[in-house]
């Protein structure tokens, strides 16, 4: 309709009118239409929160050391992660994901080991470290990050499909500074930084 509009109203000679008219029509679609994904592949749905501190019934709750980092890339970023258990096992993933932080498409496999190593050089420039905390509350996972290479804490849920957010629990509650989960520079992506370098022997 807006193309129609467009053509009708002289694009050449109106191009402002024109691209209010586009502007409008996006507008439209994104509030009336759900997003589009391929089938088959899987989406992550989740809220993301600013924490002042981690709560004590996080802090009660066994934690697993977290150290990703990203690929070299603009358009398409791969994460590298290591997730380790208290009991010193380890978990190697890559992954991808595509589209905003509320609702993306996300593909994910277990890494091999020989080939995680000669990758997690390449992410020098970009890594995060964090332990990871999950609280189980009434059937949901909430998960409390306290990043180990800065002074931050965040909150993660996952929803499920297009449902509304669960609402925080009331042991979270009162330590949420606010809702980041439409807020880019909260991503992991985004808060990653280069590596510290390896102290001389």
């Amino acid at each position: 309709l807006a193309h129609r509009e467009a053509f009708a109203m002289g694009w050449v000679e109106r191009q402002a009118a024109v691209l209010a008219a586009l502007d409008e029509a996006v507008a439209w679609l994104r509030r009336a239409a759900p997003p589009v994904t391929p089938v088959g592949l899987p989406v992550e749905v989740e809220r993301k929160y600013l924490l002042s501190a981690v709560p004590p019934a996080a802090a009660a709750a066994p934690a697993v050391t977290i150290a990703q980092g990203w690929l070299p890339g603009s358009a398409l970023r791969e994460r590298l992660r290591r997730t380790t258990r208290p009991d010193g096992t380890a978990t190697l993933t890559r992954t991808v994901k595509l589209g905003p932080a509320s609702a993306r498409l996300e593909v994910e496999e277990a890494a091999d080991p020989p080939l995680f190593e000669a990758l997690w050089p390449l992410t020098a420039a970009a890594r995060v470290t964090k332990r990871r905390h999950t609280v189980e509350d009434d059937g949901t996972a909430w998960e409390v990050d306290d990043f180990t290479d800065r002074a931050l804490v965040l909150a993660e849920v996952e929803c499920a499909g297009e449902e509304p957010a669960p609402s925080p629990p009331a042991w979270l509650a009162p330590y949420i500074v606010r809702d980041v989960t439409f807020e880019a520079e909260f991503t992991n992506a985004a808060l990653a930084r280069p590596a510290e370098p390896s102290p001389p022997c």
